[in-house]
């Protein structure tokens, strides 16, 4: 089939190089035209583990293409991916769709035939119908283009396995023709066993809300957790695998630690409580904010932690941080907590240096006031405190003997509960973790690439540091999920 994939963002270039490696003959467009120049050249313009083969291949089949003109998509597809950015508005936290209406404006206009227009961006329920009527104003006559939704569920750093082989495909249509198109669209997956959930257009936008939502509350119950075991000298992660065994709650994302973080997550259930109060349903999800609220806390409670072993004050202190990304495996530093905590340290005067196997550069973008190391050594020098913030898997590898050789002092926070505690402190470290009291030598069970957190301090605390820690409104460009 020929298929347009409008974005070509984590979402968009992943979703079109794996389409065109499946047999489809696909065309990328995007409004950035050193992404699509890198992109033609097989260069991916951003870290994904797995991403540059499937790219290499399916450019070299001669199935994918890459462009910047919507009139050129136009001619080309037979249907067409919305893949674009929708980040929390400035003024609101409503999520902010007009690079979605400028898709639709760019495109309809210039469609020679029928097609079917697929959004797989993250959207308020109710975005299909209302993108429905803007398109029966734009489409030429004798034109009709059928609009569905087919949300997608992608992780950074496993997106290429989530989009050959998703737990399941939800296809969200009007029509009989719009889900025989999915469905030969999708066959190679289907054919292997995938789930198909056929549904209509606002279930199909709700699913995504709603799975974000749910793991955001799930994140944020253990991180509450979290706070009492601190409270009571217990142990968070004990707590976490003893509700694990539980078939009915399960032990992924209970792992307590730094909290959720990047561009989606935190913005998707803030635009979803957003959407309930104008449906007039506010009350159902307003325990939401609070999941948020937990959530954001948890940064602040490390940036305390950080202060009380620092005896009471950063200012002058030597601090290394490691980590930047959001998550593991990925280069993406949107609403990264680990930078968060970074940048609120920095503030209280102490001198931050940052380590990320991946996102260093990133980093050092987003936060020119951080001093970026690309060397892990290099980043601990003389430390006064090290905080582990994203649990790439190379750290669990950190030899702790070498690393006390080049700090000053021994200090570790491990805000992620990802750590071998029992070697650092082996190694002469104080090792210190939300949720753990002190000498707990157990470590999180669950994959290390699905921990993601929250909790609190004193209001005093919490004032001080709300400048620092309040996530930056993802501006995203136009066509960059």
């Amino acid at each position: 089939m020929r298929l347009t994939v409008i974005g070509t963002g984590y979402l968009g270039a992943v979703h079109a190089a794996c389409m065109a490696d499946i047999g489809h003959d696909v065309l990328g467009v995007d409004v950035d035209p050193d992404k699509i120049a890198a992109l033609a050249e097989g260069r991916p313009p951003f870290y994904e583990p797995g991403f540059d083969e499937v790219l290499t291949r399916a450019l070299a089949s001669g199935r994918l293409r890459f462009g910047t003109s919507l009139r050129e998509a136009a001619a080309h597809g037979e249907v067409h991916f919305i893949c674009v950015g929708t980040p929390q508005r400035a003024d609101s936290r409503a999520a902010d769709l007009r690079y979605v209406d400028a898709v639709i404006d760019g495109l309809v206009p210039h469609l020679p035939a029928s097609c079917l227009v697929v959004g797989k961006s993250t959207v308020p329920v109710g975005t299909t119908a209302r993108l429905t009527e803007r398109i029966a104003g734009l489409v030429p006559a004798g034109v009709r283009a059928e609009v569905a939704w087919n949300p997608e569920f992608l992780r950074e750093g496993f997106a290429v396995e989530d989009t050959l082989r998703p737990d399941r495909i939800v296809a969200g249509t009007l029509g009989r023709e719009a889900d025989r198109t999915l469905r030969r669209l999708y066959a190679p997956m289907l054919d292997a066993g995938v789930p198909y959930i056929a549904t209509d257009p606002n279930t199909a936008e709700l699913v995504k809300s709603a799975a974000n939502a749910f793991l955001a509350t799930k994140i944020s119950f253990i991180n509450a957790m979290a706070e009492v075991c601190d409270a009571a000298q217990a142990d968070v992660v004990t707590l976490a695998d003893a509700l694990g065994h539980d078939t009915r709650i399960g032990r992924r994302f209970l792992n307590a630690g730094l909290g959720f973080g990047g561009g989606c997550l935190p913005k998707d259930i803030r635009a979803f409580t957003t959407r309930a109060q104008e449906l007039g349903v506010g009350p159902a999800v307003a325990f939401l904010d609070q999941v948020d609220e937990i959530n954001q806390r948890q940064r602040t409670r490390t940036v305390a932690l950080a202060r009380q072993l620092a005896g009471g004050d950063l200012g002058g202190r030597r601090v290394t941080v490691l980590g930047a990304t959001f998550k593991p495996n990925s280069d993406d530093v949107r609403d990264s907590p680990a930078l968060a905590v970074a940048s609120a340290l920095h503030r209280e005067g102490a001198d931050v240096r940052v380590h990320d196997p991946e996102g260093t550069e990133n980093a050092r973008r987003a936060h020119p006031e951080l001093r970026c190391e690309a060397d892990l050594l290099t980043a601990c020098q003389g430390a006064e405190l090290v905080l582990h913030l994203t649990e790439w898997g190379q750290y669990r590898e950190v030899d702790p003997v070498k690393l006390a050789r080049v700090v000053r002092e021994p200090i570790l926070v491990d805000a992620r509960n990802a750590l071998p505690h029992k070697e650092w402190r082996a190694a002469g470290w104080t090792v210190k973790a939300l949720g753990r009291p002190s000498g707990s030598d157990r470590r999180a069970t669950a994959p290390a690439t699905e921990q993601l957190r929250a909790t609190i301090v004193s209001p005093a605390a919490k004032a001080d540091c709300a400048t620092a820690l309040s996530p930056a409104l993802p501006t995203g460009r136009p066509w960059n999920r």
